[in-house]
């Protein structure tokens, strides 16, 4: 699972028409808005039990982890605002589809698919680390019994 790209087929930024592309973008958009919940709801879950943890090293797990969550949730944002930017600029060829420099264009299409695509590695590896020290907290700190209040 190296790679996310949701091509078709390798070459198919450089060949397609531009109405796939705004598809794809479009689709892009979609994902980064639900990442935006799931991490507005990690930061929540940290926020909600954070008071209740008395031990040293199990804070410094958290607020390592919550840090990585609100970097993850400022890349979000930056990533939606970029895409936003693309999806006009896409738009704008789909008018005039001579106006611009296609090469240039798809090149930047091509570095902000991999942009999402270390993104959405990131916010998986934080949300899996984000669950293991959850559990482990749970245990260590016999938490549980305010999850069940």
């Amino acid at each position: 699972m190296s790679d996310l790209r949701a091509r078709p087929k390798a070459n198919f930024i450089q060949e397609t028409d531009w109405q796939e592309l705004y598809v794809l973008t479009n689709h892009w958009k979609s994902d980064l808005l639900f990442y935006k919940d799931d991490l507005k709801f990690m930061h929540h879950l940290i926020d909600k039990y954070f008071i209740w943890i008395t031990k040293k090293g199990n804070l410094k797990d958290v607020q390592k982890v919550g840090t990585a969550i609100l970097a993850d949730s400022k890349a979000c944002d930056d990533l939606i605002k970029r895409i936003e930017e693309h999806l006009s600029h896409l738009a704008s060829l789909i008018d005039e589809p001579f106006k611009n420099d296609s090469g240039i264009f798809r090149d930047v299409h091509q570095e902000l698919e991999d942009d999402i695509t270390i993104f959405t590695k990131a916010v998986r590896k934080n949300r899996k680390q984000l669950f293991e020290v959850t559990e482990r907290v749970l245990d260590d700190e016999q938490l549980v019994q305010l999850l069940e209040k």
